[in-house]
């Protein structure tokens, strides 16, 4: 078909700014539409496509309850009594109760994706309509308006339709028979399909008695002749006493053509014979075509859904209503949709408890919130896909507490690109056959790498028209562009909100533009001219010395020249270097994925993780001023989702996608990485990086990989990780490769709770120190702990729990655990709320102990009583020779009595105060340490008044010493703790 019958939502050459007045939407309405039986809007038409295809053996026999507003079962209404009661038999009106039964049951499934990234949603749970507006030919025609995304957010629409009226008579009084519904990807064309059956299933579409839908991408699979009611019968064998009455009554019937795109239709009465009855056979396209003509079947209802490009292939004289689908061009539509999604019963997962519930309120608003900054989310999500796209991200993000292989980030993306595009082909009538999804790879993938290269996220025109058009050199080429232009531009590039760069377009979610990149370089898409061209001559070179190597071989028979061999093997040089290039290339894509995953530039930003969290939720505080300088772009998902691509599971999806991966291919450059990656993981990394660093492994999915670079990895420093319990998870899953020992796990300030100590169990028996400060840890987690160090696979010696609420309970947890603990050597319990009665707990399950050596109870508002009681524990274990006491409410007597200890004499040292009589403490600047790093966390008028304490004995001390060399180390303490002193008063300690 010639591009000039393309649809004329295809723009002028060259005029890339143009695709930004055809948003979806451009006319949006502020009007909400709630559907009482429903389904998510991003679950694609790759899903519907596959209820469409399967013939009536495959469909289910059970019929499932419908549990929306309505009653159990459906009610007739009157109209649909009237018609039914026209059929010759009661066989026919219970074929068509079947037909109801089977497609409800069908159409009410979801894919797989649906059940795999969060609750499984029933079609009459959650559903939101999208905003369809009618059209016409000449509006078609005709640009919008330049608009900008804030304007279509708030332009007032009058020509939005629903989608019980699209045939409702036309302005001019007519019946409309035939309704074109176009869409660009991603915008819920299928969705709608899938709600508009089962709407009709249970009784909420009156106006047809039956409804039957088809597959065109099926019937383009089908160029054999068949007749109407033999391709029906053949779907629907349970219909096959209802076909006979198909245009010898009045049967209401309303046939469902999803995606036309797929069928090459030719109105032409030179290539499609007219054709009335139904028992004839001819081609499935010459079948639609007469139907569409209304000459096969003048009384029967038609909606083809297609998309832009594809929308004149019908002539317009045999269309009685255009109607566009907009997207969520509201975001009223958006927030509704979120609402409904994340508010569900089972979104928090099987656990759910009041906090989750509390939780998910807390997204909603979070989220609500960002979108009603006009934020560049809210173009995003005018298409209903990225609003589920979203919500999975979000569900992975604060609800995962298991990883399982299939839970992967880079999975969601791939799968979210597999729901929409799966068996979508760009172009049908194109020779090339070229998949959707690889051309978006080849085009888009290639913008989004130069803008990943350059830190670059917002693009030009000159930009669009120099990645996209500069290659073009057929005619083939152009139309192809053209087809993108107009039906897939928008699903990844949308006009960009930022005040200033209104004329610039972005990635419709920042990540997908680092996915594409990914894809784009692990493809091998990144070659230069020389590599491209030696890859087609080694190609053809290949070809060529198959068919010379037979006519040499015969003739060297015949003539034995000794110069055929040498010729021969001449041929077989050029492939052969060629595929030692190549395994450069490999090399080279491996090079770059560690590159890019140990910047040191990116070093201390916040991981990838709580990135992504941000882009969705924005960050809380006071928006930037439009003058501020932005900050540096991060590009830190890239890297990532590469190795993610690679994973095995990804591979077979993105093959289906029509973007292969060899085995071999992915072999060489997880080969060629280890000589990168894990030698640059042996390197210092910061927190952040190096939990980026174990999610990069979680999403690479290569076990053997993944156990050889932990193995390298004996201290593991996630200080100051925001650990969430899908990190905790993805750090239990990689570090669950090996079973080596861990020499440190640090997970100070980590924010960890009971639950995430749960996840971690396994990795925290095979740690030696083991770093839990900061972390709000109660009675509840000592109660894990305990279980941890009674654990008879347990190797921790030393265990810090400074600054966590324990208690006396956790102490009564603690003490258990140290009476049958034979791992552990040190124990910090500073600042741990214990009290006496909690120390003394401790002190009375100490004697059973018999291997630890140092033990701190700093400041835990101790008594003389419970000091001395640990003291005299103390004295009489085994190995325990050190125990802080600094920071307690000890009396004088107290203060004399722990003064009196002799290491020699007691086997105990109680370490209280910077003096050990006439001379300074030789921890002193132990104590001065562990007061100055715990500063931030303490009441700092306390803390003030045992340094005003401690001030006070060094100057007794020092007066009471005629040692010349002892008053000067007293005088450096001293200065010391006046420093701090001042610091504290002063406000900058």
């Amino acid at each position: 078909m010639s591009r000039a019958m393309q649809c004329q939502s295809c723009l002028p050459w060259g005029s890339w700014m143009q695709l930004r007045r055809s948003l979806p939407g451009s006319r949006g309405t502020r009007s909400v539409y709630l559907c009482a039986a429903s389904v998510p809007d991003a679950t694609g038409s790759y899903f519907l496509r596959k209820i469409l295809r399967a013939s009536s053996n495959s469909l289910p026999r059970g019929c499932v309850r419908y549990q929306g507003g309505s009653q159990e079962h459906s009610v007739q209404p009157s109209s649909s009594r009237h018609g039914l009661s026209q059929l010759r038999n009661v066989a026919s009106s219970d074929a068509i109760k079947k037909h109801q039964k089977r497609l409800s049951a069908w159409f009410s499934h979801q894919p797989n994706e649906e059940r795999q990234f969060g609750p499984s949603f029933s079609l009459d749970a959650v559903h939101v309509d999208p905003v369809i507006r009618e059209s016409s030919l000449e509006e078609i025609l005709k640009p919008s308006p330049d608009l900008t995304i804030q304007n279509q957010l708030q332009q007032p629409c009058s020509q939005v339709i629903s989608l019980q009226n699209l045939f409702d008579v036309d302005a001019c009084g007519r019946q409309v028979k035939n309704v074109v519904l176009y869409g660009t990807v991603g915008t819920g064309k299928s969705t709608l399909i899938k709600k508009m059956v089962v709407d009709w299933c249970h009784g909420r579409l009156p106006r047809f008695e039956l409804v039957i839908p088809f597959s065109c991408e099926d019937l383009s699979h089908s160029p054999a002749s068949i007749s109407l009611r033999r391709l029906i019968t053949k779907k629907y064998q349970h219909l096959r006493d209802v076909v006979p009455m198909l245009g010898a009554s009045n049967l209401r019937v309303l046939f469902i053509l999803n995606g036309l795109e797929r069928l090459n239709l030719d109105f032409r009465l030179a290539g499609t014979e007219l054709c009335c009855d139904p028992n004839e056979p001819v081609p499935p396209s010459a079948i639609v075509v007469n139907l569409l003509r209304k000459y096969l079947l003048p009384e029967a209802s038609i909606i083809v859904t297609t998309r832009p490009s594809a929308v004149r292939r019908i002539p317009g004289k045999y269309v009685g209503r255009y109607a566009e689908i907009c997207g969520f061009s509201d975001t009223n539509l958006q927030k509704l949709y979120f609402q409904m999604r994340l508010s569900q019963p089972g979104c928090s997962g099987e656990d759910s408890t009041g906090s989750s519930s509390g939780e998910q309120e807390n997204l909603v608003e979070m989220l609500s919130r960002n979108l009603e900054r006009h934020n560049q989310i809210a173009a995003a999500c005018f298409l209903p896909s990225y609003c589920w796209l979203v919500c999975t991200t979000l569900h992975f993000l604060y609800f995962t507490r298991t990883v399982p292989p299939s839970q992967t980030l880079t999975g969601i993306y791939t799968s979210f690109l597999r729901l929409n595009f799966s068996g979508e082909v760009l172009d049908s009538t194109d020779p090339t056959n070229i998949s959707m999804m690889k051309y978006v790879a080849k085009m888009v993938g290639k913008l989004a790498y130069e803008g990943v290269m350059s830190r670059k996220t917002c693009f030009s025109e000159d930009d669009l028209q120099q990645c996209f058009e500069v290659e073009m050199k057929t005619e083939g080429e152009l139309n192809l562009l053209d087809v993108f232009r107009s039906d897939v531009f928008r699903f990844f590039l949308t006009p960009c909100v930022q005040p200033g760069k209104e004329h610039t377009f972005v990635f419709t979610i920042p990540a997908m533009q680092e996915y594409l990149a990914a894809l784009y370089v692990v493809l091998g898409e990144k070659k230069t001219l020389a590599q491209r061209v030696g890859k087609e001559l080694s190609e053809v070179i290949g070809k060529v010395s198959e068919d010379v190597a037979v006519v040499l071989s015969i003739i060297s028979k015949v003539l034995p020249l000794r110069f055929l061999p040498v010729l021969f093997n001449l041929l077989k040089i050029f492939p052969r270097y060629f595929s030692r290039l190549s395994g450069k290339d490999r090399d080279a894509i491996a090079h770059t994925m560690a590159e890019e995953l140990f910047k040191e530039e990116d070093y201390y930003n916040d991981d990838v993780l709580d990135q992504i969290n941000s882009s969705i939720l924005g960050v809380e505080g006071p928006m930037r001023h439009p003058d501020e300088v932005p900050d540096d772009e991060v590009f830190e998902l890239f890297p990532i989702f590469m190795g993610g691509i690679l994973s095995r599971r990804n591979r077979a999806i993105l093959e289906q996608l029509g973007c292969s991966i060899k085995n071999l291919a992915a072999f060489e450059i997880a080969k060629a990485m280890k000589k990168t990656v894990i030698r640059n993981s042996r390197k210092g990394l910061p927190p952040s990086e190096l939990m980026d660093y174990l999610f990069f492994l979680h999403e690479f999915q290569n076990e053997r990989f993944t156990a050889e670079a932990i193995r390298s990895l004996r201290t593991v420093n996630l200080s100051s990780v925001k650990m969430t319990p899908l990190k905790c998870s993805v750090l239990a899953s990689v570090m669950g490769t090996t079973c080596h020992e861990v020499e440190e796990l640090n997970l100070t300030s980590c924010n960890l709770d009971t639950s995430s100590l749960r996840i971690l169990f396994p990795v925290l028996l095979r740690c030696k120190a083991l770093h839990l400060q900061l972390n709000s840890l109660g009675s509840d987690a000592c109660k894990e702990i305990r279980d941890l160090l009674l654990h008879d696979k347990c190797v921790v010696s030393n265990l810090r729990l400074a600054n966590n609420p324990v208690g006396e309970q956790g102490a009564q947890y603690l003490a258990e655990a140290l009476a049958g603990n034979r791992s552990l050597t040190y124990l910090s319990l500073l600042h741990t709320a214990l009290g006496d009665r909690g120390t003394e707990v401790i002190a009375q399950h100490l004697a059973k102990n018999q291997h630890l050596q140092e033990l701190n109870l700093g400041y835990n508002s101790l008594t003389d009583t419970a000091a001395l009681r640990v003291v005299e524990v103390a004295k009489k274990h085994a190995t325990l020779d050190k125990v802080h006491l600094y920071f307690n409410d000890i009396s004088e007597d107290g203060k004399r009595a722990l003064h009196s200890l002799r290491m020699d004499r007691d086997g105990v040292r109680a370490l209280v105060f910077l003096t050990a009589g006439t001379d300074v403490s030789e921890y002193w600047s132990n104590i001065l340490n562990v007061v100055q790093r715990n500063l931030p966390f303490w009441d700092r008028e306390r803390v003030r008044q045992h340094l005003a304490l401690i001030l006070q004995d060094l100057e007794s001390s020092r007066r009471q010493t005629a040692n010349p060399w002892r008053k000067a180390k007293f005088l450096r303490v001293e200065s010391e703790v006046r420093k701090m002193l001042g610091k504290l008063q002063h406000g900058t300690l």
